[in-house]
């Protein structure tokens, strides 16, 4: 995308919810809420599964890697918004808004793949019990975890590089409230087929491919468990498998909506509302979802509150 096309330019002006004064005063009260429980769940998470012995396994390790990257996917973007939000200066650096999508769009792609990775882990918990430890070796984790990362943030800089070399003609009100390669491909000023076709072909990829490893790793665990005589056995196998389920159905479900379909049925407004649920919402209901279903976690919580509760007297 070239910045400047032979005029001054200066940077993007992201047009997000301008045009509706009263849903701005709403959405700065609600979306600071949504923030601050963000960081503090997600936090919690992290903190726990560092200083709870008990919590020191792959599956807290996964959690931990998804929860720290929550923190950063939704502080690359909403922070921005909320001084937005608040102000009539709605303007955002060339290389801000690169950043920006760099940042997004590779922490995306990251948790597209470690939610796959973490299906995988389930699947070895729940149908492998006895091999648990020796399939997922400390190293193993280690090493799918740093490529999920690697993959999503290599994804980022392609293609934060090709959207960045279409023309834009001097065009630069984004209709979004942050930078995200749909609304930015509106802004071209030359045919962007090509550009679409490559996303549309990458999406497939990073999103399906881990839905596939999803959907036969819970086929697996489906059978393994209806054949569990213990209904308690049962019901703990599906409490945390269903806790997973929860945050790719959510994860996915939006993500699959703004990537996977046509840009002749791209909807701007429908487009900001999702984006702001898979941006802000999803990451703060994450934390609650593992934690309501999960007894390791709370009590986990109780041992640290009440330990702190202790030094304190």
């Amino acid at each position: 995308m070239d910045p400047k096309n032979g005029s001054s330019f200066t940077g993007f002006i992201l047009l997000g919810f301008s045009d509706r004064p009263q849903l701005e005063r709403v959405l700065f009260v609600v979306l600071l809420i949504f923030y601050l429980l963000t960081l503090l769940g997600n936090t919690t998470i992290i903190a726990l599964s560092r200083l709870d012995p008990h919590l020191q396994t792959p599956m807290y390790f996964f959690l931990s890697n998804l929860s720290f990257l929550d923190l950063c996917y939704t502080t690359s973007t909403v922070p921005q918004l909320l001084v937005h939000l608040r102000g009539a200066d709605k303007s955002i650096s060339f290389s801000g808004c690169v950043a920006q999508l760099f940042v997004s769009l590779g922490l995306g792609c990251t948790e597209c793949i470690l939610l796959g990775v973490m299906a995988f882990d389930r699947y070895a918990a729940v149908c492998r019990p006895l091999h648990y430890t020796v399939i997922m070796h400390p190293r193993l984790c280690a090493l799918m975890a740093s490529a999920s990362w690697f993959i999503g943030f290599a994804n980022s800089s392609l293609q934060t590089v090709l959207i960045f070399l279409v023309p834009l003609c001097g065009r630069n009100k984004i209709d979004h409230f942050f930078c995200e390669i749909p609304p930015l491909l509106k802004l071209a000023c030359v045919d962007t087929t090509v550009n679409e076709s490559e996303l549309f072909s990458v999406s497939v990829i990073i999103l399906l491919i881990p839905v596939a490893l999803i959907t036969f790793s819970y086929g697996r665990i489906v059978k393994t468990v209806l054949r569990i005589k213990s209904a308690s056995g049962q019901k703990k196998a599906f409490g945390t498998c269903g806790s997973h389920l929860t945050v790719v159905s959510l994860f996915y479900g939006t993500g699959i909506y703004i990537y996977l379909q046509p840009s002749s049925n791209y909807s701007q407004d429908q487009g900001k509302f999702i984006s702001l649920f898979y941006t802000i919402v999803t990451p703060m209901v994450n934390p609650v979802i593992y934690t309501l279903r999960n007894r390791d976690v709370i009590g986990a919580m109780k041992k640290v509150f009440c330990r702190d509760m202790t030094l304190d007297e």
